[in-house]
């Protein structure tokens, strides 16, 4: 026997916290956006592809534009140049925000050690997921999706996710 309006009302009502409701939401509906430079870009078509079917996780819809996707995967090789570019595309995306870094060169650099890759691109976003490899499985990009889904189960919509992260472009 319930408590409350479960007691009056039976089965006909669900009470829950405001918190759960609005992350259960959150965790299966994630709208990416693919920033792909290089071959992780063609892995994540296979990710997307029917035999490993992302929609199964609620992120079938795949965006091209910032301001309508909340997790940005970023699959490839980051130069220098296109470093800011990728920053603004981060600052645009509505909170909350997600990031996965897709394959060696997005994580490290890969085995390009020279002056115009950087290496590793949490030294100008934050990275929620890592997904290591060169190229990825698709099984670890849909682990990764599994993970940021269980990150948004557990969050606060009042607390502020990554209000202490400063890159190298930051002022």
């Amino acid at each position: 026997m319930g408590l409350g309006a479960e007691a009056a009302l039976g089965d006909s009502i669900v009470t829950t916290k405001l918190d759960h409701a609005i992350n259960w939401g959150r965790s299966y509906s994630l709208w990416p956006m693919v920033f792909g430079t290089a071959c992780c870009g063609i892995e994540f078509m296979s990710v997307a592809g029917a035999k490993y079917d992302l929609s199964r996780f609620g992120a079938e819809v795949v965006r091209f534009s910032p301001r309508q996707a909340d997790l940005l995967i970023v699959a490839g090789t980051i130069s220098y140049k296109q470093a800011p570019i990728l920053k603004k595309i981060y600052e645009q995306m509505c909170e909350p925000k997600w990031v996965i870094s897709m394959g060696a060169c997005a994580c490290s650099g890969g085995f390009y050690d020279n002056y115009t890759t950087l290496q590793g691109i949490d030294q100008i976003i934050p990275v929620d997921e890592y997904v290591a490899g060169c190229p990825p499985r698709p099984e670890a990009v849909l682990d990764a999706i599994m993970r940021i889904q269980e990150k948004a189960n557990d969050e606060s919509i009042i607390k502020d996710r990554v209000k202490d992260y400063k890159g190298f472009l930051d002022a």
